[in-house]
């Protein structure tokens, strides 16, 4: 099965406007995708034909509600090829899928149990660690990344011990676009006993993930970035695990029964939807699932690591370019720096051509440091990308570079 990018193209309306008198060459999907119409008319026909709140009511409109928003969570379901809809979880986005874990599982840690993480993490999943770290006297242990920008397996081996109690990665870099060796994180881990979270935003856009091949306890994504909503995330955990955690909010939706003596909780995943939850959000993101099911997600990731080619090959031998980020089988991000510019200026040159690109750390100071930047830009792609706009960004950027020369 082939894919055709002009047919997928012709499903995104804001591709064809304009910026600065300019096509728009949208370069900037890791930080947030663009919207096919199968989403905007999804949420847009739940608004004006059937909406309700979810879960409390036993009128019609209740009802249809609450079939699509549970018809989401059974979408979801299916592309992670979790093993049942009580595994997912739908939280506003996947900061606060990490956050609840974080939370919840801290609880029961203790002064000294140790947190594994790596250099190239998301602020996402590196905070919310340094929050029990200040309050509970945990030790966090960061995993180093090597010049290519992969990890350092020796070094990951050796910083699992007997106080550490969880492995919190990236399963593909935001900045770098390494795409970390899943399976192998998590089999080093549990033969140690400790449980995985595998941040996904950016994995789950551009590979298959299957969550029980990769035996993974937690995983946790956002919708935003799989061509949906903002407002709605999604974390994963294997039944044992959710079972396990304490509530992370309370409210309504979360509880078994309240008295003014008790409370009991509901079972997972409601225990962790406190309150009404993002409706029109999480139906959004099912028809971005289902819209995206419908594709050969192979002959996606293949179509964008050609544009990744394309623009190495008509960047190659600019000696006042540097790429941040070279592993093998990355995914299609370009974080780069240009002699003698800040990336701020770049990515606002770049805007004059139609060209979107993200500038900045890309919460992901401690991997700036590492590579001794304080800031890049990044070019990302989607599968809405053509090589024609790799190359039209790739002589633009030889344009910028001329201002700082």
């Amino acid at each position: 099965m082939s894919f055709d990018v002009a047919s997928a193209r012709e499903q995104f309306p804001i591709l064809k406007r304009e910026v600065n008198g300019r096509p728009l060459i949208y370069l900037d999907s890791a930080a947030s995708a663009q919207k096919p119409r199968a989403v905007i008319e999804a949420m847009t026909r739940a608004m004006e034909h059937s909406y309700a709140n979810v879960h409390r009511g036993l009128h019609t409109l209740a009802n249809e509600t609450t079939e699509a928003y549970e018809k989401a969570r059974e979408s979801v379901r299916g592309l992670v090829n979790a093993a049942s809809v009580d595994e997912i979880v739908f939280t506003k986005s996947a900061t606060e899928a990490i956050n609840l874990v974080a939370s919840a599982f801290g609880q029961s840690l203790e002064a000294g149990d140790e947190i594994v993480l790596s250099v190239m993490e998301h602020h996402a999943n590196i905070v919310p660690w340094h929050f029990l770290r200040e309050r509970k006297g945990l030790v966090l242990k960061f995993v180093p990344v090597t010049e290519d920008g992969q990890l350092d397996l020796d070094a990951y081996r050796n910083l699992i011990g007997p106080k550490t109690r969880m492995v919190a990665l990236s399963h593909m870099s935001n900045v770098l676009g390494t795409i970390n060796p899943a399976k192998e994180l998590v089999e080093i881990a549990h033969a140690a006993g400790v449980p995985v979270l595998l941040d996904g935003c950016q994995a789950i856009v551009h590979a298959r993930v299957d969550v029980q091949a990769l035996d993974v306890d937690f995983y946790a994504f956002s919708g935003h970035k799989l061509y949906g909503p903002t407002g709605i995330g999604v974390l994963y955990g294997k039944a044992e695990r959710l079972a396990a955690l304490p509530p992370y909010q309370g409210g309504g939706e979360m509880i078994g029964t309240v008295t003014t003596e008790t409370v009991t909780y509901a079972d997972p995943p409601h225990r962790f939807e406190a309150g009404t939850p993002a409706i029109l959000e999480a139906i959004g993101l099912g028809a971005a699932i289902d819209w995206l099911q419908g594709f050969d997600r192979e002959a996606i990731a293949a179509h964008e690591r050609a544009l990744y080619d394309r623009l190495k090959q008509r960047l190659n031998g600019a000696n006042w370019l540097r790429e941040i980020g070279t592993a093998p089988g990355k995914g299609g991000i370009f974080a780069f720096t240009v002699e003698g510019a800040h990336a701020h200026d770049v990515a606002q040159l770049l805007d004059r051509y139609g060209i979107a690109v993200r500038a900045g750390t890309h919460c992901a100071e401690p991997l700036m440091r590492r590579f001794g930047l304080t800031s890049s830009a990044r070019a990302s792609f989607a599968l809405y990308n053509t090589l024609e706009e790799a190359d039209a960004f790739a002589e633009a950027l030889a344009k910028v570079q001329t201002f700082f020369a």
